[in-house]
């Protein structure tokens, strides 16, 4: 493979042609925009070969989820996306057509999503490809969505739909042989490109629309019960109400043992959102204008905790919550 230099000057100094302040990446550092009126938001995330993508998986794909799932965080605050920096650690006698995959799936969500690359850092490892993507956007000056700011009586929305990034790993993991060719292919491009809800996100502060905020990222139970705890609150979701792909919804008809996927599967990356019960109406005009479904899926209640609902009204529990990265 050619040496960090030329792997720079080949494949990621042209994702940085379109920002000025990146000389090309001729220099160790950046210049970042300057946006009178704005505040930049910033976030980072770590990317693993073996947890957090297959090692087999296409370069291409694991590039733009390296990026999305920075680019949902984003969204999750209200965000509009500028631009990211990249560290890659690659295997020791790493292989030159992935890294060319890579920088043109990157290529290809740059065009997307409105951003180019900012820098970053490539190093030799002896331990598994690492990519840690960390992305900026802006907000109006003072203003973001935040995950602590619900109120008891909120009414609860999650955009899109839920459990098909885990049922398609399942999928790929041979989990669901039964499973028709069309609803399989559906939910593996699930799990291998998430959908940040940038537009959404940007409405939804904009508007002043949601009174808090985050993306489903390690699974639906987890990260309402991080809204309800920093909110000080509890939670209440009906498992009725949670919004399903065709694909999800013959899985679920085939295998209900299968439904923890659903309630706690992660990689799910829609926007998870709560907001006074007089703005509903402004939320189902919303999806219509973004053709996005938002699905009202519980309520902001006082205590603590996140209860799940079955259609009798009786209690579901919950043995897995969501995604624990340290365990």
């Amino acid at each position: 493979m050619s040496g960090e230099f030329d792997l720079i000057a080949r494949y990621f100094a042209p994702l940085a042609a379109e920002a000025p302040g990146t000389f090309g990446l001729r220099n160790d550092a950046a210049l970042l925009p300057s946006l009178p009126g704005s505040s930049i938001v910033v976030t980072a995330d770590s990317l693993a070969s073996g947890v957090h993508f297959r090692p087999n998986d296409p370069p291409e794909l694991v590039a733009k989820k390296s990026l999305r799932v920075n680019l949902s965080d984003l969204a999750a605050m209200g965000a509009k996306p500028l631009g990211y920096l990249l560290n890659l650690a690659l295997p020791k006698g790493g292989n030159e057509a992935w890294v060319r995959g890579f920088s043109a799936g990157l290529a290809e969500d740059q065009a997307e999503f409105g951003v180019s690359l900012y820098g970053g850092d490539t190093v030799a490892t002896d331990g598994p490809l690492l990519i840690t993507v960390t992305a900026f956007g802006a907000t109006p000056e003072g203003t973001a969505l935040d995950r602590g700011t619900a109120k008891a009586g909120d009414l609860i929305y999650v955009s899109g739909s839920l459990g098909d990034a885990a049922l398609g790993l399942a999928v790929f993991n041979a989990l669901l042989p039964e499973l028709d060719e069309v609803a399989a292919e559906y939910l593996r491009d699930r799990y291998l490109l998430p959908r940040p809800r940038v537009a959404l996100g940007q409405r939804l502060l904009r508007e002043g629309l949601a009174s808090a905020a985050m993306d489903v990222s390690d699974g639906l139970v987890a990260d309402l019960g991080h809204i309800a705890k920093a909110s000080g609150l509890g939670a209440e979701i009906r498992s009725a109400n949670l919004p399903l792909s065709a694909a999800a919804a013959g899985v679920m008809e085939l295998r209900p043992d299968l439904s923890a996927s659903i309630l706690g599967g992660g990689d799910d990356y829609e926007l998870l959102f709560t907001l006074a019960p007089e703005r509903a109406e402004e939320i189902a005009r919303l999806a219509l204008e973004l053709d996005l479904p938002l699905t009202c899926i519980g309520k902001m209640l006082p205590g603590e905790g996140v209860r799940v609902l079955a259609p009798d009204g009786e209690v579901i529990e919950v043995d897995r919550p969501g995604w624990n990265h340290l365990a």
